[in-house]
């Protein structure tokens, strides 16, 4: 049945490497489960509802994935994403954010995925692709992992709001500064040692520093799941529609479309999954991502997409989907590890109304790193292609948000090209969304 289903022999692999490969992916994506519940109760969302829901949709995006697309690519709720669902759309207007409900913004989330099931059934998907110039999708990609790692020292301390100023340093010699910077650079070690995991165990060696020093608290190891009636089937479509959300719809199915596409291209070239440069059953890997994003909303929680972190399956032999299915049923086991999560994700809380969390801070330093490199990919001896992705970079960064970035870097694309004489290089698409973003500046102003 398993040859039947995955082709295991043509693939030149066999049951142990794709459990091995499996594991392999969980280990170093699983900071999730510890991760999301602590930035979706930024937001409001209950911790224990928002745990459950990420394990059960990664779980079911990620055996889909496998089952129907037989590709060793996992996915679960994306870094980013989050921090553009509790901090944008979910934020307080007065801090820059949007100021709507989570249950508004997970029915945005559903539209977003719902828009994403029809590309992908209807193969329209790769004429999206080639709409988007590289540079602003790298761009993109730096800006979203400055914002995380910002969040991350802020969250662990070492920076924080200075009057008068952008930011500043905090009490470096405090117990959570320390061990956030101590935990990053276990990290970096352990990474550079190719130490699978690193990320897991750089937040779990985090958390047992805490306990003695009181910043943790071990509140068991397992137990049964908690409930997931706070979140389950609470989005709100119609309030979604009603309030108009055309631009966080956008940006929800912007993010998770082209982190897909590349993480998709990124793994299946490593693997050599890629047959004259394109990607065999791509429509039904896409189709997985979109149908992961969409039964996210119903459990209550942000996008799910493909997980870049599955390169470090492929690189221990997984091939086929049957890793996948691995990686998914590690993800329901997880859902009886609350206790940890709980400990892990609960903040300290140093003074009235500032709470850090210096056991998931390092990850998301750590993920803004590796959502760095795409600044090597930008063209910058282009001016025409380096502006707008500098505009997109630091737009996104300075202001605090992703939608900002977006637009900016859209706008400065189109204009820098059409007063250059270098129109044709942008396509239309680029400019219909470019004057949408205009419209809605002026309509603003």
């Amino acid at each position: 049945m398993l040859e039947r289903l995955f082709k295991l022999r043509e693939q030149g692999t066999d049951v142990r490497t794709e459990a091995v490969s499996g594991t392999t992916t969980f280990m170093t994506m699983s900071y999730i489960i510890f991760v999301q519940p602590a930035v979706l109760a930024a937001a409001g969302m209950d911790p224990g509802g928002v745990m459950v829901a990420t394990c059960v949709a990664s779980a079911v995006a990620t055996l889909l994935m496998g089952l129907v697309a037989n590709y060793p690519i996992a996915l679960a709720p994306a870094m980013g994403h989050n921090f553009y669902f509790a901090f944008t759309v979910c934020g307080a207007t007065a801090a820059g954010g949007l100021g709507y409900g989570w249950n508004v913004a997970l029915g945005a989330v559903f539209i977003s995925g719902s828009i994403f099931i029809i590309l992908s059934l209807l193969g329209l998907w790769e004429g999206l692709v080639a709409a988007v110039p590289d540079s602003l999708k790298h761009g993109i990609a730096v800006g979203i992992g400055l914002l995380i790692a910002l969040v991350g020292f802020e969250w662990g301390g070492v920076v924080v709001a200075k009057p008068g100023t952008y930011i500043g340093m905090g009490d470096l010699t405090s117990a959570p500064v320390l061990i956030t910077l101590g935990s990053v650079l276990f990290i970096g070690v352990l990474t550079a040692l190719r130490i699978r995991g690193a990320i897991l165990w750089g937040i779990l060696a985090a958390a047992l520093i805490g306990l003695p020093l009181g910043i943790t608290t071990y509140q068991g190891l397992v137990e049964l799941p908690p409930s997931v009636s706070p979140t389950l089937f609470k989005l709100d479509i119609i309030g979604a529609l009603k309030t108009g959300l055309v631009e966080v719809v956008f940006v929800f199915f912007f993010l998770d479309f082209f982190d897909t596409v590349g993480t998709l291209i990124g793994v299946s070239d490593q693997a050599g999954f890629l047959v004259k440069g394109r990607l065999p059953r791509a429509s039904k890997a896409m189709l997985a991502d979109a149908v992961g994003t969409v039964s996210g909303a119903f459990l209550g929680t942000s996008t799910v997409t493909s997980y870049v972190e599955s390169a470090t399956g492929v690189a221990e032999g997984g091939r086929t989907g049957l890793s996948n299915i691995f990686t998914g049923l590690l993800f329901l086991l997880a859902l009886f590890f609350y206790p940890l999560a709980r400990m892990v994700g609960g903040g300290y809380e140093v003074e009235p109304g500032i709470v850090l969390r210096p056991a998931v801070a390092p990850a998301l330093i750590i993920v803004g790193l590796y959502m760095m490199k795409g600044v090597a990919k930008i063209a910058w001896d282009a001016f025409t292609e380096a502006l707008p992705a500098f505009i997109t970079i630091t737009i996104m960064t300075f202001s605090i948000s992703i939608t900002e970035g977006i637009a900016f870097g859209f706008i400065s694309y189109s204009v820098v090209k059409v007063v250059s004489g270098r129109g044709r290089e942008a396509h239309w698409v680029l400019y219909l969304f470019s004057a949408l973003f205009l419209l809605r500046y002026l309509y603003i102003g």
